[in-house]
């Protein structure tokens, strides 16, 4: 299952934020979101996800518009893991991870023996087995961020939505939960769409990357189309050398000024 919008327009008040957004993401792809602050990344994310109304345009996934479904309907299909979340401190990782459950259950249904299968696999996917009954409060970073992404694939989606899921976290973390997100993407055939400011942690771990500039997109293209001198000038403002990578047979990017 992909992704697929047409001319999207999101207005913040009288302020548009979002230009005339159409694309589509493959089912089974990465697709990374770049862009300099306050370009629109996490609204797009939000607007594909239905957490905020466009004013103009459509997003379909599974060949049905996301806004005639109802947010059940949609919690089914799609798990979206925003930038800021309100961590409880009084629940174990368990605990929270089955709340990716709920959208499967009628009104006042308690989770039966299938969901704690699936929040058990969930965990276990995550490399959380051993965390399960810890409270989130003693985990790391990188640990409550896999907390959440177990969360989300106890939904059994087939989209996942990560709105900078590196944010705070130093680098070892961030290689593990962008890992994470690799081996849950080519295993599962999960498509998943995510918001990164790291441009070369973009080009490694992406099959295409999408680049917003003020509200519109700029280019759509794969990280070897994405990654060149002229793109990130007039993009980011920077000049810098790009270099290929031989380890993992992908572009990558230093810069050394401000343009």
């Amino acid at each position: 299952m992909g992704i697929l919008a047409k001319n999207l327009y999101v207005n913040y008040g009288e302020k548009e934020i979002l230009k005339n957004i159409s694309l589509e993401v493959k089912k089974g792809d990465i697709v990374s979101i770049i862009g300099p602050n306050g370009s629109g990344k996490s609204t797009l994310i939000k607007a594909l996800s239905r957490c905020i109304k466009p004013v103009k345009g459509s997003v379909y996934i599974d060949n049905e518009d996301i806004f005639s479904l109802s947010t059940k309907q949609v919690a089914r299909k799609m798990a979206i893991l925003p930038q800021s979340k309100n961590t409880p401190a009084d629940i174990t990782v368990r605990e929270l991870v089955s709340y990716g459950r709920y959208p499967h259950l009628k009104f006042g249904q308690r989770l039966g023996k299938k969901d704690y299968e699936i929040v058990d696999w969930a965990i276990e996917r995550t490399k959380l087995k051993e965390f399960k009954n810890r409270y989130l409060s003693t985990l790391s970073g990188g640990e409550k961020q896999r907390a959440w992404i177990a969360m989300s694939l106890a939904q059994k989606p087939e989209i996942l939505l990560l709105d900078e899921p590196t944010t705070f976290l130093d680098i070892s973390y961030q290689l593990e939960v962008l890992e994470l997100v690799e081996e849950l993407n080519k295993s599962l055939n999960l498509t998943v769409l995510m918001v990164l400011h790291d441009l070369n942690q973009a080009a490694r771990y992406s099959d295409n990357i999408l680049v917003l500039k003020d509200g519109e997109i700029w280019e759509y293209d794969n990280p070897k189309s994405i990654l060149r001198k002229k793109l990130l000038k007039e993009v980011f403002r920077v000049d810098g050398h790009i270099y290929k990578d031989e380890i993992n047979h992908c572009p990558y990017f230093i810069p050394y000024k401000v343009n």
